[in-house]
């Protein structure tokens, strides 16, 4: 498969809603490829399709140490989030430079579609629940310094401008 190019911020795409996927097809699974060889060049732990202009409803996330671990998503959903939070420092490709702490429930329980189109559940912990909130963020048009009080995030998007 190919890596892809990360549309740069303030690229429209990237503050726009993305579109469910209505069935697992191989034009899917060659954008999942595609996601992951470029979470992998990063490199990065999750990656959603708007990031690269794909406007579809479609994630990968692997936070494993030894890589190759993707989970691919479609349609993903938050079911059920831990009240317990965890701060982890957050950067996207599609502003590269610049990062910020996030704060974000500690583990989620995710339903999406899988590789073979079924309806399935997952819990994420950590790093991975981390990564497939940031996805979901994506998904919604939505960046992580959004989670940012107005003050940090005119900070890091100044910062941005600045390093570019």
């Amino acid at each position: 498969m190919s890596v892809r190019t990360c549309l740069p911020w303030p690229d429209k795409h990237l503050r726009t809603k993305a579109e469910d996927v209505a069935e697992i097809t191989d034009e899917v699974r060659a954008i999942w490829a595609d996601m992951i060889d470029t979470m992998e060049a990063m490199p990065g732990v999750g990656l959603a399709a708007p990031q690269i202009g794909v406007m579809l409803r479609l994630a990968v996330v692997d936070g494993s140490t030894q890589r190759g671990k993707a989970v691919r998503l479609a349609n993903p959903e938050i079911l059920h989030s831990s009240v317990e939070l965890r701060e982890h420092e957050e950067a996207s490709p599609n502003l590269p430079g610049v990062s910020a702490k996030v704060k974000r429930p500690r583990a989620v329980t995710v339903k999406f579609l899988n590789e073979q189109g079924q309806i399935d559940r997952r819990d994420f912990v950590g790093i991975e629940a981390t990564s497939v909130q940031h996805q979901i963020d994506h998904l919604n048009g939505r960046m992580y310094f959004d989670r940012l009080s107005k003050v940090k995030r005119d900070m890091l998007l100044r910062k941005a401008r600045k390093s570019t």
